[in-house]
């Protein structure tokens, strides 16, 4: 990839894509840097294991690098194809969790001490999570892009192979659910809603 001058907009996606297919690592560099932090937080809501995030997210780089040279620009979002190739990487682990551990419950998180109001933080995420838990598969998976990860609807429906009026359904039926998970689970976070 040659030097960009201070001046010069910001690679396209597609342009990134064209030179990590002629081998650019300063190109892999540049799209890691965009979407990096986002598939690692994906992985991590997901999976619930930053290590495994991790992986996950370096698995999915690795991919990129090998598929860039038969990528077709326009065809797809490079973000939202790493994000699909992230979550299948996490359904596929956790998929493997399940068959080695069939019905144990996941590592708890060290609840280390510290103030009182990252203890409440902590109780508060732990209720969510326990409540995101137990949504079914999709609307969880719906609710982690659009919320989390700050997906935009349309963006979260490809990812996911869904049509938008779909994951509009999903996000609904989820957002109820959670109401009424947390309501059951910790009735003080929702106050009088």
């Amino acid at each position: 990839m040659a030097p960009r001058l201070p001046d010069d907009p910001p690679a396209t996606d597609d342009e990134l894509m064209a030179a990590v297919a002629r081998g650019d690592v300063e190109a892999l560099r540049a799209l890691s840097r965009r979407y990096l932090a986002r598939v690692v937080a994906l992985g991590s809501r997901t999976l619930g294991d930053p290590a495994e995030a991790e992986d996950v997210a370096q698995e999915a780089f690795l991919r990129l690098w090998r598929t860039a040279p038969t990528w077709r620009p326009n065809e797809a979002k490079v973000g939202t194809w790493l994000h699909r190739v992230a979550l299948n990487l996490c359904f596929d682990k956790l998929a493997k969790r399940r068959e080695e551990h069939p019905g144990d419950p996941p590592d708890a998180v060290d609840p280390s001490p510290g103030p009182s109001g990252a203890l409440q933080e902590r109780e508060t995420a732990d209720h969510v999570r326990a409540a995101l838990d137990a949504l079914p598969e999709a609307q969880r998976r719906a609710i982690t892009l659009c919320h989390y990860q700050d997906m935009r609807n349309i963006e979260a429906a490809e990812v996911m192979g869904v049509s938008v009026e779909a994951l509009e359904s999903l996000l609904a039926r989820g957002r109820r659910k959670l109401r009424e998970e947390l309501r059951a689970l910790a009735p003080e976070l929702l106050g009088a809603a």
